[in-house]
């Protein structure tokens, strides 16, 4: 086998085969479709690196629009690490991205490694454990798909730092997806997704303009699977609310992660962040 290490970018299917897959291995537990959707928010954005066909490292920089982007999928090999393609590829990952404010969720080990390379950390979140009731709890809300989705899409944009309209699409309508949308004088007010994953479901997002309509769309969520199963939820320590909510249901934390910027904090309103989408996109 050659030695010689090179980067290239992923296709679609190795975005499933290797990066999910080696995030499902670390026990980050993705979704079972998350690759199509994350490819569509910048099929640029995925890169590999190579010894020879030996896949040793990956890494995901979502460049959304010219000014906001988000790093994820930050894997090396277990056989391979501690030779240096880990900085290399993150390197590429950098470079590619530019002068954009570019985001990332870290494993708490990493922070100070990501500080070293002008990361700041900002807040904490915190991934919550707890189960489906199999209610089926969805009055007063729609299902997502039923809904205008220039309406849900801009009610995204007025809460995610930047446009995500081709990911958001794909993330509605992915296999295994339920999702509800709170609507308050017939503006939407709030909206929810949770998805199959390797294990159990994921929570994400959740927005909400206040706690009551978030409690409501969670409620539907956690109704809409089976009762018992493991269901995982992913809220920000800088939303008090989300946190409440979490514990309200008795769920237990299993994972935190820091969110970190290499820039500043984008100004967003995180008090209707009940749910991060994902930590691999944001």
């Amino acid at each position: 086998m050659e030695n010689t290490f090179r980067i290239r970018r992923m296709s679609r299917q190795e975005v499933a085969d290797i990066a999910v897959a080696w995030a499902a291995k670390e026990g980050w537990n993705p979704g079972l479709h998350d690759a199509a959707c994350f490819y569509a928010a910048d099929p640029q954005g995925f890169f590999i690196g190579e010894l020879g066909s030996q896949p040793v490292a990956v890494i995901s920089a979502v460049a959304y629009d010219p000014q906001f982007a988000f790093m994820g999928f930050y894997i090396v090999h277990p056989e391979f690490r501690s030779k240096g393609y880990g900085m290399r590829i993150w390197k590429e990952a950098l470079l590619y991205l530019g002068g954009r404010n570019i985001g990332g969720d870290g494993v708490m080990e990493r922070i100070k490694d990501y500080e070293t390379q002008g990361f700041k950390s900002y807040y904490k979140n915190r991934r919550y454990r707890g189960f489906g009731t199999g209610r089926k709890e969805a009055q007063n809300l729609a299902q997502v798909q039923q809904v205008d989705f220039e309406s849900l899409a801009a009610y995204d944009d007025g809460i995610f730092p930047a446009p995500r309209h081709a990911f958001l699409k794909c993330w509605i309508e992915q296999p295994n997806t339920k999702g509800y949308v709170y609507a308050a004088k017939d503006k939407i007010a709030g909206y929810g997704v949770i998805r199959k994953c390797f294990k159990g479901y994921k929570i994400g997002p959740l927005f909400s303009d206040n706690s009551a309509a978030a409690e409501q769309i969670f409620n539907a969520l956690i109704g809409s699977v089976e009762k018992d199963a493991e269901v995982f939820f992913d809220a920000p320590e800088a939303n008090p609310q989300a946190i409440e909510l979490a514990q309200r249901h008795k769920m237990q934390v299993v994972f935190e992660t820091a969110r970190i910027y290499s820039q500043k904090s984008p100004d967003v309103p995180l008090e209707k962040v009940f749910g991060v989408t994902s930590f691999e996109l944001g």
